[in-house]
Formats: structure tokens, C-alpha cells, sequence
């Protein structure tokens, strides 16, 4: 989505306004078209898993009623199980609390909570966090947050501090980690207010699967079990890609609930997201402890099939688990319904194929031969074997293709800190070589992991919805540039820009003006940049007198500030502007000479004036322009003017060289 826009930089006073920047048709306005566990010093641990980035909403449907559909399988003709499942990679994990209790009593209300759906049938994870990872349609995080009903009179007086800190910047991590240390020493059994400090902070750090967690233990401890599977609901939505946070979810449905469909369809809706992450071992070893437990020996073997087609940091582990498996089990119990009748099937199929033809005398004499059953059995295990060793060996070649990608990882999991420019670089490199594939399932999954590390860049926010919007997935794109805005950067004035660009792009004018207006009005007001977009958006759209409305506006809330840096390149970029889309030379001229006379004289302006007289038809003002250069580069003492030599030199040379191309020699 380029953008030919003139823009003075915001960031550089002295931008170059070249004779070509008002005359080259490329530029010119008329022509254009149109946010884990963190590290904390309190007592959660470092993670080292990567979560997601999180939109809160109300959990969508469940996997089916076996709990086995987040991976598609096919049996062979051999009554085999070869395992289509979307490969990815992802973090690793901390400690885990299995000790969670509750009251047997309250089961019934927590299964339905399990029983919410992920996926649909088809298991395609590429859609499935739509509505997931932050943004809240149904407010579920935000009304908690603001309107928990606390009286201020049971705060203690650091409690209060500590509030009004994090009200007036919300995102102030450090206080708010110390407001939750302070809500619980203070307030162990109020559970009013361990709930308001949790709801209010997860509202803006909901990538902190730790602090999750902990919300879900004060339920536990305080509160009754559709609480806590209340808590974790909201935790996996807004946290859905923490390999992490689905291990806690399904280590307390197992502590709690008995039903073992309830228990592997919430596995599922796990594994939907994070089953093929890199470090995704820790729920999938949950899960094969789970099935052995429940001596599911079917069940373990096909965890293990899906396991052997994933790269993941463990997967010579689990082949060397799954020779071990089927060393200590008969095959008869490996297999599943369907893969024992896909077998008997071929069997016998292939012995109608054998006696077809041949003569009846010998015929009769080679059934009068016992067959041996446990050779017949041996080629059957080794064909099992082998099916599944193909799979891990195309998984390894993979793996060797990633690796590099994966050992340049460092801090999977969310932060406050910046990323170290390695790493940073290392994730375009990586999205790079997956993008390069033909697996968008994978394309979508890094993405995900990528903008857990890295939720505070809007370079990989934006990276992602242009990247979704080129694949033709709009609801993607919306979905990830709403979370960015709404959640994770929305306080950065480059994200609301790009979404207004976009906006306008997909013809959606209204919601770009709003995103234009809210950084005029709320997150940076006088960003020359949001103010020189949204006047040449109002051009392209044919409102001439609206973009012109928009620089005066701005010109006026500028002039009543004191010093202002903006002013002067507002006053220089209207001109600009005028000059471009209209052609109108007198005005442009008559905008200028305003700003010399209500501002102090500054280098973009004089350069802007300089500039314009050199291009323009009307007879050129040299005096004028030399009076106000000389003032401008030896002012006297009473005057205000702050430059320094540097601005002054280069200012003396634009201006020589300006009056060497429209004077003669003897007047230079």
C-alpha cells in the first residue's frame, strides 16, 4: 500500500523542500491514489513461551463430540492413520501448578464452559482466533476492568498512589505490578479487589498468561469453579496462542472435572492453536500422561502419529517414544476402530487378490498351508512403523530449515522492554522464509507468535494485515488491525495513520476520518504527518475546503502554544499544498508571508519561501527574500531567533544557489 504523500518530517525540523518537491508530478497531492508471562521482580518466574495477541470475546464452538477433530486423518490402505496437520513452531514453558482444588459440587456449571468451541470440523486453524487474541466485541475485559465496584475507602493509602499513577498512564507496567503486590498483601481474602487490579491490568497487558494464572488462583482459592473456568476462558482469548496458558486450562480441568470427552475436546481446542508451535511439547506430553492414565492406548499412538509429522524442539524424543510404545503394546491395541477394519479390510483384499486366477488343485494346496500369524503380524508393525518413520524423517528436513530461525529467538513471551535488534530482525527474516512457502496455516500461526514477542512494534502489526490483506483474507486483516489499534499500540500514532490509510483504501471513509481524528484530537495532537494524510485524503476525495479547513485549524491550536516547533512546517506544507492541488500562487505566497509575520523566522520556513519564489511565474522577490536570509542568519541582539551555524550555513547555500539560477551573474 504505498503512498506518494508529501509529508514534512515530523521528527526533522529542517526538511528538504527541493524546487522538485513542488513540481514533480509523482509526488504531487492531486495525482495520489487512493500488541505472557513477563519477567517481573515479584514472584512470577520468567516464561519462556511465546502466548498470542489477544482479542477478548466469547469463546466460539467446540471441536466435535470425540474431542479429535483439530487434525484431519486418512487411513491408508495398510489400516494406517496418515495425519494431514498444519505444521508450525512456537516457546517453551515455566513451572506449573497442578495443586489447583475446588468443590466437587460446582462440576456441572464448569463443563459447559468446556464444551465452548475453537474450530470447525475441518480443523482449519487459519481462521480459528479470529474473534480471539485482545480485542473484546462483548467488552468482557473492559467493563470488568472499570466497573468493578470498590469503594475508594477500603484502599490503603498506597493503594490509592498506586491507582492514581496507573489512571492517568495505564500503561505504566511497573506500577501496576506493583499495585496487584500491594492489592494482595493488603487484601488477600478481598476478592473485590484482587478482581478490579486483575480486570483493569489484563485490560492492557493481556499477553501476561502469568498473571492470568494467578487471576484463576484467587478464584480457586477464594471463589468457585465456574469462576475460575470463567477466568481461564477469558485468559485463552485473550492469551489464545500461550502454549502455556492452555497447559494450566487443561491441568485444572483434569484436577476437576471427571469426563474424559470434557477433558480431550478442551485439549483439542488447545492444540487447534498452539499444537504445532516449536515448543509446544508441555501440552502435548499433558496430553499423552492424560490418555495413559486413562490406559487409552489408541488414543496415545495417534497423539503420537500427529506428534511425528510436526517439527518441534522434541520430536526426536517422540519418535524414540513411539518405537517405545509400540514395543510395549500389541498392535491390536495401538490401533483404532477405523484403522483395524482399514487393515482387515486390505488383508483380505489382498489374499482374494493372490488366489484369483490360479489353478483350483493349487489353490486347495496353499490354503491347506497355515500361514504364520505372527509373521503376518510382524509385516503389519513394521508397515506401521514405517509410515510413521516417514513422517518424522519429512518433519526433520523441515526442522533443519527452521532451526536457525528458532535458535534466534530469545524472548518469545511479552515484554515491556524493547527487543534487541537481532532478534527484531530475525522475526522479518523468519516471516520472510515462511511467507515464501505455500502453507498459509503456518503464515498465520508465526505470525501470531511473532506479535506476542513483538506487540509493542506496529512495523509487524502492519506487516500482518498487508500480508493477510494480499492473501484475500480481509477478515484476518480487519481482526489484526483491530487488535492493534483498539489493544496493543493503540497509544502509537503510526498505527492509527496506516489504519486510516487503509481504511480509505477499502472504502471505508468514515472509520478513516475517525482514525485520523483520534490522533488530532487524543493521541498526538499537531503530528504534522496525521494532519498533512488527512488533508490529502480530504482532497483526493473532492473536499478541497475541508483539507484547507484542516491546516488552518491546525494553524490556529499551534499559534496559542508557545514555541512551537510544528507551526512553522504547518505553514510551509499548507503553502505547499495550495500550491500543488491548485496552483493558486498568490495564496500559497499569502500563507507564508503570514506565518513571517506571526512566527519566528525558522529555516523550514525560509526555505518554503525560498523555494516557492524560484518556481513560480510572478516576478520573483529577491529583496525581500535577502532581507529576510540576512535576518535570519546574523540576527541582532534583540531579535528571538535561535538557529544554530549549521542551520545558518546551509540555509546561505540553499539561497545562493536558488538566486544563481534566476539572476545574473553580476547581481549574485
Amino acid at each position: 500500500m504505498g503512498d506518494s504523500e508529501t509529508l514534512v518530517a515530523q521528527t526533522s525540523i529542517a526538511s528538504d523542500h527541493s524546487a522538485i518537491d513542488y513540481t514533480d508530478a509523482s509526488i504531487k497531492a492531486a495525482s495520489e491514489t487512493g500488541v505472557s508471562a513477563v519477567e517481573t521482580n515479584g514472584d512470577l518466574a520468567a516464561p519462556t513461551t511465546a502466548s498470542a495477541a489477544g482479542d477478548l470475546v466469547t469463546s466460539a464452538s467446540s471441536i466435535n463430540e470425540t474431542g479429535s477433530a483439530a487434525y484431519a486423518s486418512n487411513i491408508d490402505a495398510g489400516g494406517v492413520a496418515v495425519v494431514n496437520y498444519a505444521q508450525q513452531e512456537i516457546p517453551t514453558v515455566m513451572a506449573y501448578d497442578t495443586t489447583v482444588s475446588v468443590d466437587p459440587s460446582q462440576y456441572g456449571a464448569f463443563e459447559a464452559s468446556l464444551n465452548g468451541n475453537s474450530v470447525g470440523e475441518t480443523g482449519n486453524v487459519a481462521t480459528a482466533g479470529i474473534t480471539e487474541n485482545g480485542i473484546s466485541h462483548t467488552g468482557v475485559i473492559e467493563s470488568a476492568a472499570l466497573h468493578q465496584p470498590v469503594d475508594d475507602s477500603a484502599l490503603t493509602a498506597e493503594e490509592q498512589r498506586l491507582w492514581s499513577i496507573v489512571t492517568a498512564n495505564s500503561l505504566d507496567f511497573n506500577t501496576w505490578t506493583s499495585l496487584i503486590e500491594e492489592t494482595e498483601r493488603t487484601s488477600e481474602a478481598n476478592l473485590l479487589k484482587i478482581r478490579k487490579v486483575y480486570d483493569a491490568f489484563l485490560a492492557e497487558f493481556p499477553l501476561c498468561y502469568g498473571y492470568w494464572k494467578k487471576y484463576a488462583d484467587h478464584e480457586a482459592r477464594l471463589s468457585s469453579v465456574d469462576k475460575v473456568a470463567e477466568v481461564y476462558e477469558r485468559a485463552v482469548q485473550g492469551v489464545t496462542y500461550s502454549v502455556d496458558m492452555w497447559l494450566h486450562y487443561c491441568v485444572f480441568a483434569i484436577s476437576t472435572y471427571g469426563d474424559p470427552d470434557t477433558i480431550r475436546r478442551l485439549f483439542e481446542r488447545g492444540l487447534a492453536y498452539v499444537g504445532t508451535d516449536y515448543q509446544c511439547f508441555p501440552l502435548w506430553d499433558k496430553y499423552i500422561e492424560y490418555e495413559i492414565s486413562q490406559q487409552d492406548w489408541p488414543r496415545v499412538a495417534t497423539i503420537y502419529t500427529r506428534l511425528l509429522e510436526i517439527p518441534n524442539q522434541q520430536l526426536d524424543r517422540y519418535f524414540e517414544g513411539f518405537k517405545e510404545l509400540v514395543a510395549s503394546r500389541p498392535l491390536s491395541e495401538l490401533r483404532t476402530p477405523e484403522e483395524a477394519a482399514a487393515a482387515a479390510s486390505a488383508n483380505s483384499e489382498a489374499d482374494g487378490q493372490k488366489t484369483e486366477g490360479e489353478d483350483p488343485a493349487n489353490a486347495a494346496e496353499q490354503t491347506s498351508k497355515p500361514v504364520s500369524a505372527s509373521l503376518k503380524d510382524a509385516e503389519e508393525l513394521e508397515k506401521y512403523i514405517a509410515i510413521r518413520e516417514e513422517l518424522y524423517k519429512k518433519a526433520k528436513e523441515f526442522d533443519s530449515k527452521i532451526i536457525g530461525f528458532e535458535t534466534a529467538i530469545k524472548r518469545p513471551y511479552f515484554h515491556v522492554r524493547p527487543l534487541n535488534v537481532a532478534e527484531l530482525e530475525n522475526w522479518h527474516n523468519y516471516l520472510d522464509f515462511i511467507e515464501g512457502g505455500d502453507d498459509f496455516n503456518k503464515v498465520v500461526k508465526l505470525y501470531e507468535r511473532c506479535l506476542v514477542a513483538c506487540a509493542n512494534y506496529p512495523e509487524y502489526w502492519i506487516r500482518y494485515v498487508l500480508c493477510m490483506e494480499a492473501s484475500g483474507s480481509m477478515e484476518l486483516a480487519d481482526n489484526a488491525l483491530a487488535r492493534a489499534t483498539q489493544v496493543f499500540v493503540k497509544r502509537q500514532p503510526e498505527i492509527h495513520i496506516f489504519a486510516a490509510r487503509f481504511r480509505e483504501q477499502h472504502g471505508d471513509i468514515s472509520r478513516a476520518r475517525a482514525a485520523y481524528q483520534l490522533v488530532h484530537t487524543e493521541i498526538s495532537p499537531g503530528l504534522l504527518e496525521a494532519i498533512i494524510r488527512h488533508a490529502n485524503m480530504e482532497h483526493r476525495l473532492g473536499n478541497l475546503e475541508d483539507a484547507c479547513s484542516l491546516y488552518e485549524q491546525s494553524i490556529e491550536i499551534e499559534k496559542v502554544k508557545e514555541h512551537s516547533q510544528t507551526l512553522p512546517l504547518l505553514f510551509a506544507q499548507y503553502s505547499r499544498f495550495l500550491y500543488l492541488v491548485s496552483g493558486k500562487v498568490e495564496k500559497a505566497r499569502d500563507i507564508l508571508d503570514q506565518a513571517v509575520e506571526n512566527i519566528q523566522l525558522s529555516k523550514p520556513l525560509l526555505e518554503a519561501l525560498i523555494h516557492l519564489e524560484s518556481i513560480q511565474s510572478l516576478p520573483k522577490r529577491i529583496d525581500y527574500l535577502d532581507s529576510l536570509v540576512d535576518k535570519f542568519i546574523v540576527p541582532d541582539t534583540d531579535s528571538h531567533i535561535v538557529s544554530s551555524i549549521a542551520e545558518r550555513e546551509e540555509l546561505s547555500s540553499i539561497f545562493l544557489e536558488v538566486m544563481n539560477s534566476v539572476q545574473s551573474i553580476i547581481n549574485v
